[in-house]
This record gives structure tokens, sequence and C-alpha cells, in this order.
């Protein structure tokens, strides 16, 4: 069997593989095996990912405030202890 005998996307895909950078032919062969399994009409697996995106974003967003309110709570306790600092002497306390 010769190239001109095989399969148009098996002589492309043999054709990227042997003549180009090993990294353009990962990438071609990643993104044919991408676009194979998106038309595959495999949707419960993109259902699936959604999902995961959509619980994710919620996630990132909850610890989001919770960082934004314990870094508000520290900064405020920092720069009173700097002020305390500041105005120490050996008669006083804070």
């Amino acid at each position: 069997m010769n190239e001109h005998d095989a399969p148009t996307e098996n002589f492309h895909t043999r054709r990227l593989a042997g003549s180009a950078h090993p990294a353009v032919a990962f990438l071609a062969a990643f993104l044919q095996t991408r676009y194979r399994r998106a038309t595959s009409g495999e949707l419960d697996r993109g259902a699936s990912a959604a999902e995961w995106v959509i619980i994710s974003a919620v996630v990132v967003a909850i610890v989001g405030v919770v960082a934004a309110i314990l870094n508000a709570a520290l900064k405020g306790g920092a720069d009173k202890v700097g002020k305390c600092i500041e105005g120490a002497s050996a008669d006083k306390t804070c």
C-alpha cells in the first residue's frame, strides 16, 4: 500500500509527522484527536465538563471573597501594631 492508496486523513497525519518539526506533528495529532472527540457525539462528557467549570468558578469566587476579607482584617491589625510600635515608650503600653 503506497501513500496514494491510504485514506486522506492518514496520509495527512503521516505527512505531518514525517516531515514537520516534532512539536508541529504533536500539535497536529493532538488537534485531530480533539476534533474527532468533539464530533463523535459524546455530549455527556461535555455537559459534565461544563458542570465542573461552573462549580470551579463558584469555589474560586468564594475563595476570593474569603481572601479579601482576611486581607482587610490582617491589614487593619498590622496598621494598628505599626502605629503602636511607632509611639512606643518604656512607660506605656498599647
